[in-house]
């Protein structure tokens, strides 16, 4: 099966997740099961769960992770939206280690098919899981110029948002904009002097998130996870651009402050406990590995351990 994904920063996430022989483990997204392999290689008696929305992404994970007799390793199609029920569902109580490694991969990116790419014409597509109804062309086709606008700049940061909507707008009144290469010739039309890469990365990053829902899912997912720590377990949360980045920040110093009270209060009335301990800053990928594996650039790792 071809399911090329080269996941960043390996060593560093074994490292971060502290990984024991007899622990459990809980990828949240599988993906081609680098960061899975790694890990359950490590486990003699331990458990594994892998979690991805996609079908593919399951399918090739369980035949790689096949040789590894020594852990006990259970994968399963879902969201990590839906963390603390799956664990109940799986009969993980808590786990010594979380891992969530953000974003698109290397090969839904690479399959013109799943429509996730500009450099590829295909279908409008963009569903990390093909069983949910909306669709990239869904959204360029039928939602309002504001949504477009509102999605263009909160999920893309994108400067031109007015214009790419008012373009797609005028566009579809002729006909549908059915492909990747329409849309991205449409957006190159209206920005034809990018300066920060090809004009159409940050609209069709926009239209990723939206189709999956993938930022409003973040902090809900990333407290389910701290709640399903033993203490002394890691959270380690892998970003590949600022909004990723900004939520998972956030909830975790969120996650690790304590009291709460105005600072003029005698006493805590809060009662506000941290749950976990921030270990260290962000860490980045080393440029060796950028070298190889440019995706690994934009990478940032969080970690943090339960109190």
């Amino acid at each position: 099966m071809d399911f090329y994904h080269e996941s960043v920063m390996p060593q560093e996430v074994t490292t971060a997740l502290s990984v024991k022989s007899t622990g459990t483990y809980v990828d949240c997204t599988l993906g081609g099961g680098g960061h899975s392999f790694l890990v359950a290689r490590m486990l003699k008696g331990g458990r594994l769960l892998g979690i991805d929305r996609d079908d593919a992404a399951i399918a090739y994970a369980t035949e790689r992770l096949k040789p590894l007799t020594e852990a006990d390793i259970r994968l399963v199609r879902g969201n990590f939206a839906d963390l603390s029920a799956i664990l109940d569902d799986v009969g993980i109580d808590l786990a010594d280690g979380i891992l969530f490694d953000l974003g698109v991969s290397s090969r839904q990116i690479d399959e013109a098919a799943r429509g996730f790419s500009y450099m590829k014409d295909a279908p409008l597509d963009m569903r990390m899981d093909r069983r949910d109804k909306l669709t990239a062309y869904d959204v360029v086709n039928t939602y309002d110029a504001a949504a477009l606008v509102k999605i263009f700049r909160e999920y893309g940061e994108e400067r031109l948002a007015k214009r790419m909507a008012a373009a797609i707008m005028a566009e579809r009144k002729l006909s549908p904009i059915a492909t990747t290469g329409e849309l991205a010739a449409l957006i190159g039309r209206v920005n034809p002097h990018a300066k920060d890469g090809h004009p159409a990365k940050r609209v069709f990053q926009a239209l990723r998130i939206e189709v999956n829902n993938e930022l409003k899912i973040l902090e809900r997912a990333f407290k389910a996870a701290a709640q399903r720590l033993k203490p002394g377990g890691r959270l380690a949360i892998i970003t590949f651009h600022s909004l990723e980045d900004r939520i998972a920040k956030s909830v975790l110093r969120e996650l690790a402050t304590g009291c709460v009270c105005p600072p003029n209060f005698p006493v805590c009335v809060c009662g506000h406990k941290p749950q976990l301990r921030l270990l260290g800053k962000a860490i980045t990928a080393r440029a060796d590995e950028v070298v190889g594996n440019a995706r690994a650039k934009s990478a940032k790792l969080r970690v943090a351990e339960k109190i």
